[in-house]
């Protein structure tokens, strides 16, 4: 079975609640968990933190456990060089998602330090480009075993 994890930085907790106009009015844990739902043939692992160290750890904890990762780092996106060390370090294809479009957005936002590890990026399709990123790896783990 296809294990997954789906890592959220800073503030996605909130989401559901928070510049709903940026962000939207599903909470971001209802939403995973209807990805739960809708993928019932892949184990999904999820997890939030705000604390930088504590979401390197997590990503630590990722090797030799999934397949994949889906990472929105939130604010550590832009900011974070041991966040994108930790991608590298895991040896884990890492899709890097944001719900909001950071292209659009303020100037400091346009820039991800953590992308340039990542296998991708999918940015301002809002809580689907979580399920695009899971596509992704079912394709890719069907091209595996063919």
């Amino acid at each position: 079975m296809l294990e997954i994890a789906i890592v959220n930085g800073p503030n996605l907790n909130l989401v559901g609640t928070r510049e709903q106009d940026i962000y939207g009015n599903v909470p971001l844990d209802a939403f995973l968990d209807s990805l739960k739902q809708k993928y019932k043939d892949i184990a999904i692992r999820t997890y939030q933190s705000n604390v930088e160290g504590e979401l390197i750890d997590y990503l630590h904890s990722c090797r030799g456990q999934v397949e994949g990762v889906i990472l929105n780092g939130g604010g550590y996106t832009h900011t974070s060089i041991a966040l994108a060390d930790a991608i590298a370090a895991i040896n884990i294809p890492v899709v890097e998602v944001h719900i909001s479009n950071i292209y659009a957005r303020e100037e400091y936002r346009q820039r991800s330090i953590t992308a340039s590890k990542c296998v991708g990026c999918i940015t301002g399709l809002g809580l689907k480009g979580y399920a695009l990123a899971i596509e992704y790896f079912i394709d890719k783990l069907a091209s595996k075993t063919s």
